[in-house]
């Protein structure tokens, strides 16, 4: 593995800048041409070994912090990195950026298991149904979710609202994808705040395996998320939104509870993360759901924009949760990778749990 190089790291207060600057570019723009069909590119990374800046600190909520680093590439097809899936033990992702490319590698880790950066990555437009790429068209690029179901990747796409599903997880470069048709009525569907989260229910998981969506800020009269299960046996459920919280992705714990990623941004320096526990027995037709808050961070700690979550387990049988940010493909914010170490019967202190679920109409 080469020694990580040192990244140049914005101050905080640049980070909300570039931030708030960077949503009102990614309504604007088009997205990055396909440059080649050279696949391959050059990934720099440095460590980022402490979630909390200048603190020791490793216990946060219900999680403990492993290691992370932020990573960057000449390559301009590298950015908005939106959903991350691991593979093959850990040691591999496949990823989606939302100006419509496939991102994958390995990871590279640290005698004790910290990841340190990406390795032999590769990207590779998303294809449409007729093999040509969508990158030159935002509407239709705009990659928000990943999910893993057996062999398939099944993407969510924000703008032109849609799901695809398409073979061969492993290598889905030049995968054509199939439609899956999803519950959630288009005309609820905001543009740019559609369907941002897509997660697979492992087998054996409390409430069974099933494919679940969540919007990012589409709400109802209530103001709750509109989310759904894909399937015969789906259906349209809520999420209760505490504004001005929104959704950016979502995973299953291996118990069948999901994880749902939210964002914050109010104005500068109120950047935020923080990650709802969501009783996967709760998830189901018709119901209102809600759940403990596990994490809760702002720019005091190593985030920017997190938009991407994924759930594993280690060889030592520790729960792991990886996230990632999208850096709006601007230069003054970060691509993430972070990583934290689940803790079912940690202490959390500063954090007022919710667990709720009711029905609606």
């Amino acid at each position: 593995m080469k020694p990580p190089t040192v990244s140049f790291r914005p101050g905080r207060r640049l980070v909300a800048i570039a931030f708030a600057g960077g949503l009102a570019a990614y309504a604007l723009t088009a997205g990055p041409s396909v440059q080649s069909q050279s696949r391959s590119l050059e990934i720099r990374s440095s460590a980022v070994p402490s979630f909390s800046a200048g603190a020791e600190t490793r216990r946060f909520g219900k999680l403990d912090y492993v290691g992370g680093f932020q990573y960057s590439s000449s390559d301009s097809r590298l950015g908005g990195v939106s959903g991350i899936r691991l593979l093959e033990g850990r040691s591999r992702f496949l990823a989606v950026t939302d100006t419509g490319y496939w991102f994958r590698g390995s990871i590279a880790r640290d005698s004790e298991g910290r990841p340190m950066g990406f390795e032999n990555a590769e990207m590779a437009p998303i294809l449409g149904r007729d093999g040509q790429s969508r990158t030159r068209r935002k509407g239709l690029a705009d990659a928000e979710g990943l999910a893993l179901d057996g062999d398939r990747a099944i993407v969510a796409f924000e703008r032109y609202h849609r799901i695809e599903s398409f073979p061969n997880a492993g290598d889905p470069a030049d995968s054509r994808p199939t439609d899956i048709r999803q519950p959630i009525p288009r005309r609820e569907l905001r543009i740019n705040a559609g369907i941002e989260a897509i997660a697979v229910a492992p087998a054996g998981a409390r409430g069974g395996p099933r494919t679940v969506i969540v919007t990012e800020q589409s709400i109802d009269a209530d103001g709750n998320l509109f989310a759904a299960i894909i399937g015969e046996e789906g259906g349209l459920f809520k999420v209760r939104r505490e504004a001005p919280w929104n959704a950016t992705d979502a995973a299953f714990l291996p118990s069948g509870d999901l994880l749902l990623l939210e964002r914050r941004y109010e104005s500068f320096g109120r950047l935020g993360m923080r990650i709802r526990r969501i009783p996967g027995d709760a998830i189901r037709p018709g119901a209102l759901v809600d759940g403990e808050v596990l994490i809760d961070a702002d720019l005091g700690e190593e985030i920017d924009n997190m938009e991407g979550i994924d759930v594993s387990t280690g060889t030592d049988g520790a729960i792991y949760v990886a996230l990632v940010s999208d850096d709006n493909t601007s230069f003054l914010q970060r691509n993430l990778y972070l990583e934290f170490r689940f803790v079912e019967d940690a202490t959390q202190s500063g954090v007022a749990p919710k667990d709720r679920a009711s029905s609606v109409n």
